[in-house]
């Protein structure tokens, strides 16, 4: 077979991204030393502290402010507007830290020198990646392997996911025919052009995307093994479809839905466990403190703003099933459901001018802090649902009520993946991430979840 072409995963671009970041930085200080007599920071062995906690700042705020998010790495007017937030946010804190960093410069030149110089070096690293890394040349070619049926959510999912994983074709595994080809979403090949797509085309795996292993014809499963037995890459559309897409493919589950949930042994681990309910009760402290500073704020907006009372409680569905009242600050109008039960919609007009401020900020989620000091949620977990909700939807989708193995939290993946769920199809989108949450738990997720919840608070987000 033909060697097959050199493409970089999610996990090395993002690498890529950050250490070329890293790289580009000393190089663009080390000119400004050599050349200009304006440096700030020296690049030598004895500044080694000073430098690595100038990169500890860069990869922080980096990560805040989504300068390490694949899409928007893919644009250069989004990457340069969020270069400049995270270095100036960076620059500010590195100024601001004693001891570790230099005193401030008695030219302030050279403090204008110091930040330009990182900007315009991490930019031109960032032009060279779209340019290079980002270009059709390094794109991952797929070939599918699968059942019609699912052809079309399982191209459109990771498209949208990495802009760089292009699937060229379908095979479809099955012995009937189907008529519909103008729905299509990508060209369609027949069994026997199998290992010539693959090599013409340069394909880097076949993914197999089969409901029904059984549907697979013989002449396909012998090209696989052989495949296989070459050295080739195959994967099955689940793994590739959670890696890529970080959510667990609930159109996938069916009879044997004990193969997809091996949840993460983290729920059971009394050391996670103990940690995060000492996390949960510090974080909550801090949280109220916080809001107790913010309350004459928000008492005056809601006397001019909402025009009623300031709190209000709301029964929601917790672990196992079980049901606790809910404290938020009050967002909607008074007698908001005087007709029943309705979904929260974008726009909403039952939501207040002020309480649209709340909910984008996500003050209105202070005072569940208290639900959490009580045991009642965590900081991370599924949001909880009203119980009336939950019903409707757990006779809708399938394994709903999974997400009810552990505690509801404060935000979660898929708070910070995706938008309010305001429809059953939004229901399931994030039923699909709070299940990828559960089965993937871990100190460096929730982790992931808290820095991307400040980004969400900084750009405004909240829903």
């Amino acid at each position: 077979m033909s060697k097959k072409a050199i493409h970089f995963q999610v996990s090395e671009r993002k690498l890529m991204l950050r250490a070329m970041d890293l790289f580009f930085i000393v190089f663009g200080l080390y000119v400004l030393g050599t050349f200009f007599p304006y440096a700030y920071l020296e690049i030598s062995w004895n500044n080694r502290v000073a430098i690595f906690v100038l990169f500890f700042y860069i990869l922080v705020f980096g990560t805040v402010f989504e300068i390490y998010d694949l899409q928007k790495s893919s644009q250069l007017d989004v990457s340069f507007k969020n270069i400049v937030l995270a270095v100036s946010t960076a620059v500010i804190f590195y100024f601001l830290t004693p001891v570790l960093t230099p005193f401030l410069p008695e030219r302030r030149l050279q403090i204008v020198y110091f930040y330009l110089t990182i900007i315009v070096f991490m930019f031109f690293w960032r032009i060279t990646y779209v340019k290079l890394i980002a270009s059709p040349r390094f794109y991952k070619k797929v070939l599918m392997i699968g059942e019609v049926a699912y052809l079309n959510d399982f191209v459109e999912g990771l498209v949208k996911s990495d802009p760089n994983y292009r699937i060229v074709g379908f095979i479809s595994c099955e012995n009937k025919v189907n008529p519909n080809k103008s729905n299509r979403v990508i060209q369609e090949y027949a069994p026997k052009d199998l290992m010539r797509v693959i090599e013409e085309e340069h394909i880097s795996e076949v993914v197999v995307a089969s409901y029904n292993s059984e549907t697979i014809t013989e002449d396909i499963y012998s090209d696989l093994m052989l495949l296989l037995e070459r050295g080739f890459t195959i994967r099955e559309y689940t793994q590739v479809y959670e890696e890529i897409t970080h959510r667990v493919p609930l159109q996938f589950v069916g009879k044997e839905f004990y193969k997809y949930f091996p949840f993460s042994r983290s729920n059971h681990n009394t050391l996670y466990m103990f940690f995060s309910r000492v996390f949960d009760i510090l974080f909550s402290i801090i949280g109220l403190v916080c809001g107790l500073f913010l309350l004459p704020f928000v008492m005056i907006g809601n006397f001019f703003g909402n025009r009623g009372p300031l709190l209000y409680r709301q029964r929601r569905v917790g672990k196992n099933g079980t049901i606790f009242e809910i404290i938020k600050l009050r967002s909607m109008v008074i007698d908001a459901e005087t007709n029943g039960a309705q979904w929260a919609e974008r726009n909403d007009v039952r939501i207040t001018n002020f309480g649209r401020f709340l909910r984008r900020s996500r003050i209105d989620e202070i005072p569940q802090f208290i639900n959490i000091i009580k045991g009642e949620m965590s900081v991370i977990g599924p949001r909880p649902e009203r119980p009336v909700f939950v019903k409707e939807l757990a006779r809708t989708i399938p394994f709903y009520e999974t997400r009810h193995i552990v505690k509801p939290g404060l935000t979660g993946w898929a708070q910070v993946k995706t938008r309010y769920g305001a429809s059953v199809d939004e229901s399931l989108l994030k039923l699909q991430y709070d299940l990828f949450y559960i089965k993937r738990r871990s100190f460096f997720l929730d982790l992931n979840i808290m820095v991307k919840t400040i980004s969400t608070v900084l750009y405004y987000r909240g829903q």
